[in-house]
């Protein structure tokens, strides 16, 4: 998307091919600047986009002489836009966004603007994969099952996701059934260089899941931003950020024949959260990366949101080339994608030094030092060699609770508790896997992992082995693709004697949409109050997310997953003890059954096909009947319906007038809740079950609907009275008020204990702001805009943190909640905060970015804290109370 007339770059515009003028490119070697070639590779491609997009307006010639001076600006806060070449959104944020702009589009005609000016301007694809649960397993109909139960749950919100393909340009979805947004986008949506409009340019996004990032692994730059974030990117709007430092993390050595890249990037993980990289960028480079395959890099680049970086970059280089000719992409495609991007000094040869950029820091892995590895219980950067997985899950009971603690008494820790299933005795104790999950787009894409769980599954059944029956055990491929291969090579059937059928293709346990446990399970673990594991091949592990009853969850390779679930326990050291004794009485180890990396890759270069992919992505968008056959209503503006319990209008825009308020000061405001570190989004705005006893059960019953009905909390992202209830609805929410895990607070004008929805009514029905005081890494976790979304409809004006993850402050300024900071060294501890008192806080009429301001409390005691909008664009959008406002005011002017 190219500016015309106006760009004082356009005397670098030329033909990529001679022979065919029409089709331009802006060549950045004729910049003629030397500092072009010493640029990270990921910061080369905001440079690009500075250039083209260059109007001196949205993109003025200084920003890209700020881009240019890279280098120069590390020690400083240099502010640039950018503007991302498309968005990619997935259902469950997919929906607010459809409805958000719905809304937009009554708001505006409310101010006598055009409603049609709400409407994206840059391509944007939104792939349904959030909303299938895995309720059926372990039978060949299971996946039917959970289809035609995902329908019948979401007919509404999916009728409505139509409607928004039909009254918005440049929307597409992906229909529900095709596969994990990510994995969809690895394999068939990215364009890798666009060509668009007649010019050639690199392909870039955003996305509302935090693991957009997966697609760096492919060489097109992205990562995930709140939804009101990309809402304003679809607008026309670029993202204003911060110039990030790059950190290039060089991989050198070989890995083991059994190391997977499940191992590789857990190691990754670990390593840089020790380094220390929230947002910067990481690039990879050196010799390691090119015996990488894309695979392998897309599963690190996956997990970048774990390791805290904004982006885990990879550039392109000839094995993408090859992954882009297997997965099906034409010729003709292919050849200007090279000669573009060598053109234009983007295309990497790993092992010429020569091309080796400048970086902010360089770290070091040696691939060689690898070994298989888990990480858990409660957190993926908590890694824990497999052969330690024993020693360390016994000191995870008896330790305090915490991130490694469960606080298990010495005498309890060889509990049994026996149960009947199906007919047979069978007993449960501390460490018994009882989820056992295949899922996730991080394994999932990539042929090698899925294939050694394949061939280890036909070890195991050749040896004897079996899985305990009331296991649940799942397979939700991120594509079609997977299933092809996975029967094609012979291994399927094996899978499914062990009882990882095919249960959907979505995010499905990965993302908590595990469905029930059976019920003796359930009361077994009840009974003896156990520590009971679920494993999985996912990207996270956070307390309540993936089951409400498996405290202990740990990521593992899909190899890894059906080696516990064959064991039945994750406390098994597999070098010293046999996995299982066989129906013949014999010990079978783990060694016994590992495939080698050889042994994968043969079936790998004999199965996994161009074809496959061009067979299943050929009819894609066309597959699946039950959507062709949903009829959804065409008209520009959306006719909502007072009876749904899916989509409601919200009240964001409620009394929006042209004219704009000065910021107030926040007066004796209430704290809502006291809470620690690492508060995640999960904590924040579930997106799993919604329990019985919780407000928002509450609610939905007054509506008419029973449990059965309830669906999850993102099923029902799109009803704000939902989602307000919902927020701090997590059972594993610790609220220093309470000094316990629970979804509730102190309402404290009467000291009563209330559910977090209930105690906030009350103090906004007096009037009363709210603030939240919490700890490090707030809002770590999902990409979820109704972590802040949820804040606001609750009343609570600002959150006082000691720090912030990247998305989440961004989304909290979008909605026009002030995230505040403790000054380094300063803790609520330190300063002796206990939460009981009254904060004012002074909010000067001239706001400059990253300013102190005064908080006073009640007692008299004062301190500073950093406002933490951090470009002069933020603090427009708080002037305007929350970007939409601001977009409407604009859309609204004619």
């Amino acid at each position: 998307m190219s500016s015309t007339g106006k760009n004082p770059f356009q005397h670098i515009v030329e033909p990529l091919d001679p022979k065919d003028p029409k089709q331009k490119f802006y060549n950045l070697s004729k910049l003629g600047d030397p500092r072009y070639d010493r640029l990270p590779f990921s910061i080369r491609v905001l440079l690009e986009s500075a250039v083209r997009n260059c109007d001196e307006f949205l993109v003025k010639r200084s920003d890209v002489e700020s881009i240019l001076n890279w280098k120069q600006t590390q020690t400083q806060t240099v502010e640039v836009p950018f503007r991302p070449a498309r968005v990619i959104l997935q259902d469950f944020t997919g929906v607010p966004a459809v409805v958000d702009f719905a809304a937009m589009r009554d708001a505006v005609m409310k101010l006598g603007g055009d409603p049609e000016k709400i409407n994206p301007v840059c391509p944007a694809d939104l792939v349904i994969d959030h909303s299938i649960q895995v309720d059926f397993n372990r039978k060949s109909d299971s996946l039917q099952k959970n289809q035609d139960l995902e329908f019948d749950r979401n007919r509404e919100r999916f009728q409505f996701l139509k409607w928004g393909s039909k009254a918005f340009r440049n929307m597409r979805i992906i229909p529900p059934g095709s596969g994990i947004v990510h994995q969809v986008n690895l394999e068939y949506l990215a364009r890798v260089v666009f060509n668009y409009n007649g010019y050639f340019y690199p392909d870039s996004l955003v996305g509302t899941d935090s693991h957009t990032t997966m697609i760096d692994g492919l060489g097109v730059l992205g990562w995930g931003v709140g939804g009101i974030e990309a809402e304003a990117v679809m607008l026309g709007q670029p993202i204003s950020m911060v110039l990030p430092e790059v950190v290039g993390y060089k991989l050198c050595g070989t890995p083991d024949k059994f190391i997977t890249s499940t191992d590789i990037v857990l190691t990754v993980t670990k390593h840089l959260r020790q380094v220390g990289v929230v947002g910067k960028f990481v690039e990879f480079f050196g010799p390691g990366v090119a015996q990488l395959s894309i695979a392998d890099r897309a599963t690190i680049a996956n997990m970048c949101p774990e390791y805290g970086a904004t982006a885990a970059f990879f550039p392109v280089d000839h094995v993408s080339i090859q992954y882009l000719k297997q997965t099906g992409r034409e010729a003709e495609k292919l050849a200007y994608i090279t000669k573009y991007l060598k053109a234009v000094s983007m295309f990497r040869s790993y092992n010429d030094v020569s091309q080796d950029p400048d970086f902010s820091q360089v770290v070091e892995l040696d691939l060689s030092t690898v070994v298989p590895c888990c990480s858990g219980p409660k957190r993926p950067q908590d890694r824990i060699p497999v052969s330690d997985m024993k020693s360390d899950f016994k000191t995870c009971l008896e330790a305090k609770q915490g991130f490694k603690g469960f606080h298990v008494t010495p005498e309890r820790h060889s509990i049994q508790v026996p149960f009947q299933f199906n007919g047979k005795e069978y007993s449960l104790s501390h460490g018994s896997v009882v989820i056992a999950a295949i899922t996730s787009c991080t394994n999932t894409s990539n042929p090698s992992v899925m294939l050694g769980a394949g061939l280890l599954a036909k070890k195991a059944i050749k040896h004897g082995l079996s899985v305990k029956p009331y296991i649940k055990t799942s397979l939700s491929p991120g594509s079609g693709v997977v299933t092809y291969y996975l029967k094609e090579s012979g291994v399927m059937d094996y899978l499914s004697q062990l009882g990882f059928e095919v249960v959907g293709y979505g995010c499905m346990t990965c993302i908590g949409n595990s469905g029930p446990l059976p019920e003796p399970v359930v009361e077994a673990i009840t009974q003896g109050d156990l520590v009971a594991a679920g494993v999985l091949s996912g990207n996270r592990n956070f307390e309540g997310r993936v089951h409400p009853n498996t405290r202990a969850n740990y990521l593992a390779s899909p190899p890894l997953v059906i080696a516990y679930a064959i064991a039945g326990t994750v406390r098994i050291d597999f070098e010293k003890e046999p996995i299982a004794i066989n129906s013949e009485g014999k010990e079978v180890f783990l060694r016994d059954i590992w495939p080698t990396r050889e042994e994968i890759q043969a079936v790998e270069k004999t199965f996994v096909i161009p074809s496959m992919f061009k067979e299943v992505y050929e009819k894609i968008e066309k597959v699946n009947e039950r959507w062709n056959s949903l009829v959804a209503p065409s008209d520009k503006l959306y006719t909502w319906d007072p009876k749904s319990t899916y989509i409601k209008s919200p009240p964001f825009f409620d009394g929006l007038t042209m004219k704009l308020q000065p910021p107030k000061s926040i007066q004796d405001a209430y704290v809502l809740l006291n809470l620690g570190d690492s508060v995640t989004t999960d904590h924040i705005s579930p997106a799993g079950n919604i329990a019985r006893n919780s407000a928002a059960a509450r609610y939905l019953t007054s509506r008419g609907l029973s449990p059965r009905d309830y669906n999850s909390y993102g099923s029902r992202r799109g009803n704000d009275a939902v989602m307000a209830r919902g927020t701090f609805a997590n059972i594993r929410l610790f609220n220093k008020f309470l000094n316990k895990q629970a979804p509730h607070t102190i309402y404290l004008p009467t000291g009563e204990t209330l559910d977090v929805f209930d105690a906030a009514d009350r103090y906004q029905q007096s009037g009363v702001p709210l603030v939240v005081l919490a700890g490090k890494e707030y809002g770590s976790g999902s990409s979820r805009d109704w972590a802040a979304k949820g804040p606001f409809l609750l009343g609570i004006k600002a959150v006082i943190a000691e720090s912030y993850e990247r998305i989440h402050r961004s989304n909290l300024v979008g909605m026009g909640v002030i995230p505040l900071e403790y000054l380094p060294g300063v803790t609520a501890d330190s300063l002796g905060l206990t939460g009981r008192e009254r904060y004012t806080i002074t909010i000067p009429e001239q706001l400059t970015p990253r300013m102190l301001v005064d908080v006073k409390l009640d007692t008299g005691k004062s301190f500073q804290v950093r406002m933490r909008f951090d470009t002069d664009v933020e603090l427009a959008y708080f002037h305007h109370g929350g970007i939409l406002n601001y977009m409407i005011r604009k859309m609204s002017q004619n």
